[in-house]
């Protein structure tokens, strides 16, 4: 007979996840959209998590060399990505140029958040509305210039939209993040930019640039002001940038559901609600199979829009 003592012992449990910091990897520099909101939520995400959430900036190759990271990495949970609208648009840009499969690499941890695009200039061009800084363009085809965050990005496909529906040669000028292409802007070596309000606002406010027409169906909160591009009868503008986290394809399920509880739950903290309001971020905060689901559905519509817009990266 066999005692129970003769049996070997249970092996000890896996540690519940995380038990140590969560890497999240940024694709742009710092000072644009997606840097500004994943820092304003850390903290908060941090509490739920238990843990330390270290923010690493990666920009550069149309965000794909900090994508490319996160899909390379070890599927675990300790590391996801933080990205903007350009993960579902550079399949269309790019093609067989990229090095991986965005649906077939990735997973959606959760949509955060949505908020329209700025089209900001700088106080040297001689335009205090859109329609002005259309006649001017008209009237000077190929020397007006537009800074965006970077190839793929919303902000380059909004000015890309632009040239398409309202018929002008405005030269695109691409970053590496907005936060960069607000420096230059600033200091007057571009024109024009689009830019998320995060970005924008506090120079717009200080005079530093003149705000004239945002993204989306309706006013935003943030700069009730500023018109749509659609009540300046420029219609066909309709790119609105949103902010997701993603993570390896293999990712255990569980560790999914709990970066997700995390995130979302910073999303929806009441004591942050007025800080995301005023930078223009409308939150979303959905389930991971939604957001895969979106993701994929984005991507499939982007490649439709770029095929039949015929747009085109140098």
């Amino acid at each position: 007979m066999f005692s129970l003592g003769a049996l070997p012992a249970a092996q000890a449990q896996a540690p519940a996840f995380p038990d140590r910091p969560v890497r999240v990897v940024v694709p742009f520099a710092p000072g644009g959209g997606t840097d500004n909101l994943i820092r304003l939520i850390a903290p908060a995400v941090q509490a739920t998590l238990g843990q330390s959430l270290v923010i690493e900036n990666r920009p550069g190759g149309a965000s794909m060399i900090g994508t490319e990271m996160v899909v390379k990495s070890a599927p675990d949970g300790y590391t996801a990505l933080a990205a903007d609208s350009a993960i579902t648009v550079n399949p269309g840009l790019f093609g067989a140029k990229m090095t991986f499969d965005t649906v077939k690499s990735l997973t959606g941890v959760s949509m955060l958040a949505t908020a329209p695009v700025l089209l900001v200039v700088h106080p040297s061009v001689p335009a205090k509305t859109l329609p002005d800084l259309l006649a001017l363009a008209r009237a000077k085809p190929g020397t007006l210039n537009y800074a965006s965050g970077g190839l793929g990005a919303s902000t380059h496909l909004a000015g890309e939209l632009l040239k398409l529906v309202a018929k002008v040669d405005i030269v695109h000028i691409p970053y590496k993040g907005t936060g960069p292409a607000m420096t230059d802007m600033l200091g007057g070596h571009v024109n024009m930019q689009f830019a998320g309000i995060s970005t924008a606002r506090p120079h717009v406010e200080a005079g530093k640039l003149r705000a004239l027409a945002v993204t989306g169906r309706a006013r935003n909160p943030a700069m009730r002001e500023v018109p749509t591009f659609d009540e300046l009868g420029v219609t066909g503008v309709e790119v609105d940038t949103f902010w997701g986290l993603y993570a390896p394809s293999a990712t255990p399920a569980a560790a999914i559901a709990t970066l997700n509880r995390a995130f979302v739950g910073a999303m929806k903290n009441p004591a942050l609600a007025d800080r995301l309001a005023d930078q223009g971020f409308i939150p979303i905060a959905n389930s991971p199979q939604d957001h895969t689901r979106q993701m994929r559905e984005m991507i499939a519509r982007w490649i439709d829009v770029i095929e039949r817009a015929k747009i085109r990266v140098d």
